[in-house]
């Protein structure tokens, strides 16, 4: 199975106090293959942990690891640390804001981007405002378009809430990366649900649990 997963994240910290906190369960179109966990702390430290594993045949076909610490400070992302092991595969991304600069390196090349990046911060509206987004599993630095589709009911956590939904695309240099739906609740804006198109065909659905 090729290279799927769009992003995302972290390293679980003990000892502190979470000021938000967002759990899925991730399912490759009808079966569930890991979960995902973003903790975002008083001080503005955001944390995820995704683990996926698809199997097919009893057999590990796919698998995937990927842990963020993120530091954010007035809707300007200051710092990143990411590592990622996709199958046998392993990538690190490193950010850090500098200068009026955020300057991230993948390993093997550095990138200077503006001084108030964004991340796919899907927990933070802002996201959706934003025309590029830094993916910081692998330091691309993508252009998006976002749109508004509408509001429906969706389920979440056993009960129907009205829901706007939002389509984001992303691309690098005219080149389909990204292909995702997102949810959030109408009464109080809070992010709920994702799905994903890959590139294969297959459709990703995070749902809180």
């Amino acid at each position: 199975m090729k290279k799927t997963f769009p992003l995302l994240l972290a390293v679980i910290i003990p000892n502190i106090g979470y000021a938000k906190e967002w759990n899925f369960d991730v399912y490759l179109d009808k079966t569930r293959i890991g979960q995902h966990t973003f903790r975002l702390s008083e001080g503005n430290e955001l944390i995820s942990q995704a683990k996926f594993n698809v199997k097919v045949l009893f057999i590990n076909a796919y698998k995937y690891n990927h842990n963020t610490v993120e530091h954010w400070k007035d809707g300007c992302l200051k710092s990143l640390e990411s590592s990622t092991l996709e199958n046998n595969i392993s990538t690190r991304v490193k950010g850090e804001s500098s200068d009026g600069e955020f300057v991230v390196n993948d390993g093997k090349a550095k990138q200077v981007l503006p001084g108030c990046p964004m991340t796919f911060a899907y927990w933070n509206q802002k996201v959706l405002e934003q025309t590029k987004l830094l993916n910081p599993q692998n330091a691309e630095w993508l252009d998006t378009r976002i749109v508004r589709i509408g509001s429906e009911m969706l389920d979440v956590k056993g009960n129907k809430v009205e829901a706007l939904r939002y389509k984001l695309d992303a691309s690098l240099a005219g080149k389909p990366k990204l292909n995702i739906d997102l949810w959030y609740r109408a009464d109080n804006q809070e992010w709920v649900a994702l799905k994903s198109i890959t590139p294969e065909g297959y459709t990703i659905n995070y749902k809180l649990r």
